[in-house]
């Protein structure tokens, strides 16, 4: 039961991000530059998480242990964010939602494999077999029939 509720969650996790697009590229039109719609939504997303924060850290009582990640990891995570989010403001008017969540999709997918099959930053080791690779091919395939059709 467990894993249908994390299954769900992670599908709701993707329809927040499919919404953020457009809803962002709205702001930017509305603004007048895509990239501070961005940054609007990130500081949105800040000071929301600033006070789930702050929440969990009283009612569990847990003291954040800020010496104990390597710096880069404060900024990386927050970069790579940044970046997706700015495409996502700037490609969602040119090519439409449905083809950016393919493309994001594809690329998140990618990633995933090597991350896995490297154990890059601390995942456990997954190898690449025919499985995952078909599943890869599928989606790629599906990303190239959305573009073209």
């Amino acid at each position: 039961m467990a894993g249908i509720l994390w299954a769900l969650f992670g599908i709701a996790a993707g329809a927040c991000i499919a919404f953020q697009a457009p809803i962002n590229a709205q702001l930017g039109r509305g603004l007048g530059l895509p990239v501070a719609a961005a940054m609007i939504s990130f500081l949105a997303g800040a000071i929301v998480l600033g006070i789930i924060t702050v929440v969990f850290t009283r009612v569990e009582g847990t003291v954040l242990d800020w010496r104990a990640p390597a710096p880069w990891l404060y900024v990386a995570g927050g970069c790579l964010g940044g970046f997706y989010v700015t495409a996502a403001v700037l490609l969602t008017p040119r090519i439409g939602a449905t083809e950016l969540m393919a493309f994001a999709i594809a690329g998140q997918l990618c990633a995933g494999l090597v991350i896995d099959r490297f154990g890059l930053l601390d995942v456990a080791v997954r190898e690449i077999s025919v499985g995952r690779l078909a599943g890869a091919m599928l989606l790629c395939v599906g990303v190239l029939m959305i573009r073209m059709f």
